[in-house]
């Protein structure tokens, strides 16, 4: 089972960046999928959530109008699009699997650093 993310970089404030996370190892299409984010001395965060169809999306709302999730079934992947991108979304970027209670397995996570 594994969870790879990539895509991360430095880019200037208003940039943009698209993070992609490959699946493997479990049926990708039977899970929400979801963003997650922790900046240096905060605790992690949720960025976004996409339902198994990609039918219902969540946003926290730092993020909304900026960012969307997405996902392609047939490619075990999912992606989160940051535009408008601010000095305060660098952080490190996680992608994870919803399971039933809590978001039971992680990526290592993509470095993502907004500033000019």
């Amino acid at each position: 089972v594994q969870l790879v993310e990539s895509g991360g970089g430095l880019v200037q404030p208003g940039g943009s960046l698209r993070l992609s996370c490959v699946v493997s190892g479990f049926t990708f299409s039977t899970y929400d999928m979801s963003w997650h984010r922790q900046a240096p001395g905060k605790e992690r965060e949720l960025v976004a959530r996409i339902s198994r169809a990609g039918g219902s999306r969540n946003y926290a709302d730092s993020v909304k109008g900026r960012f969307t999730i997405s996902r392609d079934n047939a490619k075990n992947m999912v992606y989160l699009q940051m535009n408008s991108l601010k000095p305060e979304d660098t952080a490190v970027y996680y992608c994870a699997r919803a399971g039933v209670r809590k978001y039971d397995l992680w990526g290592q996570g993509t470095q993502v650093t907004v500033s000019s």
